[in-house]
Parts: C-alpha cells; sequence; structure tokens
C-alpha cells in the first residue's frame, strides 16, 4: 500500500488549505444542487398501492405515520432471496435513530418484493426497528413502478434506492427517487433530508436533540 508523503507542518498546512479551497466549493456546488431539487416538480400517485407489515395491511399513505414526508428505502430482497442485500443491510446499520427524521415531520420505511414472513426473521436477525413492509401485489407493481425493479433477459434485477414522499392531507405525490451510486452519503439523517421536498427543517422541525427528548 502506498502512504501519503511525509512533508513538514508547514508543508501539511498549505496542501490542507488549499484543498479546503476546492472542499468548500464542492459545498457550494452542493448546496446550490440541494435547493435544485426541492424544486423539481411532483406527480401524484394515484395507484390504491397494498402492503403487508407487522400490524397487517398498509396502504402508501398509511406509511407515512400522518407525516408531511415519506422516504422509502428500496430494500434489495426479491421473493425467492434467504437473506437481504448486504449493501442495503449496511445501509440500515448506518442509519441511526429515526426520531431526528421524524422531529422532522417526515416518516422512513424499507420496502421489499420478499413476503413478510421472510422479511421479519432476517430484520430481528440484524436487530433493527425501522418500519418494513412486504409489497402485496394489487392495482399496480409498486417496485417497477418506481424503478427499483427492472425487468431483463435474466428477470427481474433489484436495484437498492430511495423514493421520496410528499402528503397534501389525503393526496400523495412522488418528489424524487434516486438509485445505486446517487445513495452515497444519504444514509444520515441530513443525507436523506436533502433527498425531500422540504428538505432539512419542514414546517414544525426543531433544532437537534437528543432522540429521546423529542416531543413528537
Amino acid at each position: 500500500m502506498s502512504l501519503p508523503e511525509i512533508v513538514s507542518r508547514e508543508q501539511w498546512r498549505a496542501a490542507r488549505e488549499e484543498l479546503l479551497r476546492r472542499e468548500e466549493a464542492v459545498a457550494r456546488a452542493r448546496e446550490a444542487l440541494v435547493a435544485q431539487r426541492r424544486r423539481l416538480p411532483m406527480v401524484e400517485v394515484d395507484t390504491e398501492y397494498v402492503f403487508e407489515g407487522g400490524d397487517g395491511k398498509a396502504t402508501l399513505l398509511d406509511l407515512f405515520e400522518g407525516r408531511s414526508q415519506l422516504i422509502v428505502h428500496h430494500f434489495m430482497f426479491a421473493p425467492e432471496w434467504r437473506t437481504g442485500c448486504p449493501c442495503c443491510s449496511a445501509f440500515l446499520d448506518q442509519l441511526g435513530h429515526l426520531a431526528h427524521l421524524r422531529a422532522r415531520n417526515t416518516a422512513f420505511a424499507s420496502v421489499s418484493r420478499a413476503p413478510f414472513t421472510r422479511i421479519l426473521p432476517f430484520k430481528a436477525r440484524m436487530g433493527w426497528a425501522v418500519p418494513w413492509y412486504s409489497y402485496a401485489a394489487s392495482n399496480g407493481d409498486f417496485n417497477r413502478d418506481f424503478e427499483a425493479t427492472v425487468d431483463s433477459d435474466r428477470g427481474p434485477v433489484e436495484r437498492a434506492g430511495i423514493s421520496c414522499f410528499l402528503r397534501d392531507h389525503d393526496r400523495v405525490f412522488h418528489t424524487y427517487s434516486a438509485f445505486d451510486d446517487g445513495l452515497d452519503g444519504a444514509c444520515t439523517i441530513t443525507g436523506l433530508l436533502d433527498l425531500t421536498a422540504l428538505g432539512r427543517s419542514p414546517a414544525g422541525s426543531d433544532r437537534l436533540r437528543l432522540h429521546d427528548e423529542y416531543d413528537y
């Protein structure tokens, strides 16, 4: 393995300041991109998707848990697989406590094509408390409709992804989706909120607190 060059403290400081200028430029570009993402138009979801979770059947509107925003994690877990995707599992391992999202009027849920009877023991094995649903086909195909499952000559191909939704009373709108490399850096609270239409500070949110101190 090639190690970094050894230099004096003064040389290191000069190199660090040059890199900092580039980092600041990237940060400004990222802020502009996030602002542009919030201005992306949205599409109303009029299909009655049905999911199966710990409390039985649930609609897409139910997944909001009464909140204004919903982030759906397309967890790669095909019906014939015995365990979930290791990369998707690592994503959830890094997610942290959902209280920070919920306090910002945003729900989070994972969705997979695997039957819930297979999801449940894997979820228990991993020690996750995140809401996780199996998609039960109804009037449409949730994963295919949002491009998390694509058809190929080899059959259905799973894609790791995030889809964001906004609720206006009982109307649900799709605002954004990202897949594969587009999820880099997204497995944090701020990273996820930056993918949503309302951003890091939706109406009614407050400053960051200890996760057991929120009142929501």
